[in-house]
């Protein structure tokens, strides 16, 4: 299987760059999205902000079209390696364990927000089915206090299969499919960054799970961690519709 590599997705260049003797702080970002979500009363926190659809983490309701991803990630043998590694962290008391179980039914990667609904994406089902690997551990540039797996979608000729289902749609090409699993409760300290990061770059590589995707889903939220999400349709990427996403 030809899957993407570094080379071809954003990952390294979007990579959080952490240096020596500097501790990890909760960005704003993270403070106005997802802090208020997992530490509500954090004194941190940004409740609102001017310009933004932000209210205690809350927004005004989102489709995108999404990546599902197997609630099966859950029992792979790399994924448990990797939360038992997390547990015994000294950062492990600031992470939000139980966002962890809350949204195993709505694990994805965003390809674009807000989707026009046309006769393009019956046309996606002449594309196929195709393959993705799971790695991580990874933190981005922005959003400090998520912890993600990183995608990596299958090459189809020499185009990335998931540009390809963008293009289709006449959508922002990305590089960066990310699927936040992991959600600090607070900054880390000079110590427990550095464990984080040799984590990172202990786990960058490590395949964590490969399994077939033959839809899409159209994911609806009103907040960032889709607590609340409603998968409103299936998009198929293969007229053989043979049912959900299956570990391999």
């Amino acid at each position: 299987m030809n899957l993407c590599t570094d080379a071809d997705l954003g990952y390294a260049s979007q990579r959080t760059r952490f240096s020596s003797g500097q501790a990890l702080l909760l960005d704003q970002q993270y403070r106005l999205a997802h802090l208020p979500l997992v530490a509500p009363s954090h004194p941190k926190i940004i409740a609102s902000k001017a310009g933004t659809p932000y209210l205690m983490g809350l927004h005004d309701t989102v489709t995108s079209l999404v990546l599902p991803v197997p609630a099966a990630l859950y029992d792979a043998p790399a994924l448990l390696e990797l939360v038992r590694e997390l547990r015994t962290a000294s950062f492990a008391p600031k992470i939000a364990w139980g966002i962890l179980e809350a949204r195993r039914s709505r694990l994805h990667a965003t390809l674009c927000s807000s989707p026009a609904r046309d006769e393009r994406f019956t046309a996606l089902a002449q594309l196929g089915k195709l393959r993705i690997e799971l790695r991580g551990l990874f933190s981005g540039s922005l959003n400090h206090g998520r912890l993600y797996l990183k995608t990596y979608p299958e090459r189809i000729g020499a185009e990335n299969a998931l540009v390809r289902i963008q293009r289709a749609l006449n959508a922002r090409v990305t590089d960066l499919y990310p699927v936040g699993l992991f959600n600090l409760l607070d900054d880390l300290t000079v110590a427990e960054t550095a464990d984080l990061a040799r984590l990172i770059d202990r786990w960058w590589d490590q395949p964590i799970l490969r399994f077939d995707v033959d839809r899409l889903w159209l994911l609806s939220a009103r907040d960032d961690l889709v607590l609340d999400a409603e998968i409103v349709d299936t998009i198929p990427l293969s007229t053989d519709r043979c049912g959900a996403p299956t570990p391999s």
